[in-house]
């Protein structure tokens, strides 16, 4: 799934209201910020614009926000547990589904650890006046400063890692314990897997109607985005003013380099001695699909084309390519884990937020995760991001500083979503070889 805006269903109805989405959310992005900096530069300390952030544009992106959070907890469980319980719908690729889930949580470490190292090292969201960004993040929300307010307890070591595994689930729930909440889900899906009764498949598809429900509600809740950008860039521009624009170039380089660096440093690596195939041929032979996807921005449109150039351009195996493939739209995501990294720790710099290792480890878990989890809509990283930023004390709302610059940067990452399909399906498909080859001799 790329999780981000067109990634929704390849029909043309669908499409063309994501894209006008799209369009939308551009627009509000660009009016806040624009009035954002003409108040700035005119009237910074008016009291009129108190007002305005206080009574009207904040309680509107609250509200975006407090939709989202709503619907998080179930959209993340059932996608995770769907996703999770289809990779053993087939039992003659029972043990392909279990490769491909090795192969998709090892690479999606692999890719936010990329994420991490470059937004560490390059730092895009430092230098902001921390006067004003401590302002803005004693004006966060309730949950960001409830978080805050704790963050002296928080556990380390050996309760840190204990802590992952939430010993009352809905207590987790309530606490926003996101992490502990999709470690629940991953053995839940599992559990799903390993029982094939009547009950645990009506079950089963209880959880897809929750999905199917919950994506719906997240759609509507989403064509609020272009008002709540609008106000978020208000407030964000009112306050920070030219840097605002600075910061912004400097994270969309930072993204565009990690995935450049995954594209075409660790595919090639694994294509060469995973697959044992040329890497400049691979890519050959891919291009269509990769091209597909970042014109398309969505997963899930590309992947009849994905299917074709792996059977005929790649000449994969049909029943390995297409589980590995279809399972891959909506679970192997190294973009949406990488931009979601890169944004937690982009907007925890801007902020003035400094966060542990314990706390980047547990952004790279969840990223990781979420790479599985995440809903295909609209956007769909946008509630595993905001919760994100919740639970290590940044401002949920500093959210609004990205979403202008989304759509370009959701077609390179879906892009390479695909491309990391077709590099799934083409070192599954060598494993699979192997080990015949093995057997049989």
């Amino acid at each position: 799934m790329t999780d981000a805006p067109g990634d929704a269903k390849p029909d043309g109805g669908d499409k063309q209201a994501a894209f006008s989405l799209q369009w939308q959310m551009l627009a509000g992005f660009v009016a806040g910020l624009v009035l954002g900096l003409v108040v700035y530069m005119t009237a910074p300390d008016a009291r009129w614009v108190d007002a305005v952030t206080t009574y009207v544009t904040g309680p509107i992106g609250q509200i975006f926000l407090r939709l989202l959070f709503m619907l998080v907890i179930p959209l993340l469980v059932s996608a995770l547990i769907v996703g999770i319980a289809e990779m053993g719908e087939l039992r003659s690729l029972r043990r392909v589904g279990l490769r491909t889930l090795i192969y998709t949580i090892f690479v999606s470490g692999i890719a936010v650890l990329i994420s991490l190292l470059l937004v560490d090292l390059l730092r895009p969201g430092a230098g902001v006046d921390p006067a004003q960004a401590q302002a803005l993040l004693a004006d966060a929300g309730q949950g960001a400063k409830a978080i805050l307010s704790r963050g002296g307890d928080a556990p380390t070591g050996v309760e840190a890692v204990l802590a992952i595994i939430p010993d009352n689930i809905i207590a987790a729930m309530a606490g926003n314990d996101i992490l502990a909440v999709m470690v629940f889900a991953l053995f839940f899906g599992i559990g799903l897997v390993l029982v094939q009764t009547e009950q645990s498949k009506l079950l089963l598809s209880a959880m897809e109607g929750l999905f199917d429900v919950t994506m719906r509600l997240m759609g509507i809740v989403i064509r609020l985005a272009p008002f709540a950008i609008a106000c978020f860039m208000f407030n964000l521009a009112a306050q920070f003013g030219w840097d605002l624009l600075v910061r912004l170039s400097a994270y969309v380089g930072v993204v565009l380099l990690a995935l450049a660096i995954q594209m075409f440093g660790v595919y090639s690596l694994l294509i060469a001695f995973l697959a044992k195939r040329s890497p400049l041929r691979f890519f050959a032979a891919v291009q269509e699909a990769s091209v597909m996807a970042f014109a398309t921005a969505s997963s899930n449109a590309t992947l009849p084309t994905a299917i074709r150039v792996a059977e005929d351009n790649l000449r994969l195996p049909r029943r390995i390519s297409r589980f590995v493939l279809t399972i891959g739209a909506t679970a192997n995501q190294n973009g949406t884990a990488m931009f979601e990294g890169i944004t937690v720790i982009f907007l925890a710099q801007f902020f003035g937020v400094e966060l542990t290792i314990a706390q980047q480890l547990m952004v790279m878990a969840v990223c990781i995760l979420g790479g599985v989890g995440t809903a295909g809509v609209p956007a769909g990283s946008l509630p595993v991001v905001a919760m994100i930023l919740g639970m290590v004390g940044v401002p949920p709302e500093g959210i609004g500083l990205v979403l202008g610059v989304d759509r370009f940067l959701d077609m390179c990452r879906t892009a390479l979503n695909v491309t990391g399909d077709l590099v799934a399906a083409t070192v599954i498909s060598a494993g699979e070889k192997d080990e015949r080859k093995a057997l049989s001799s």
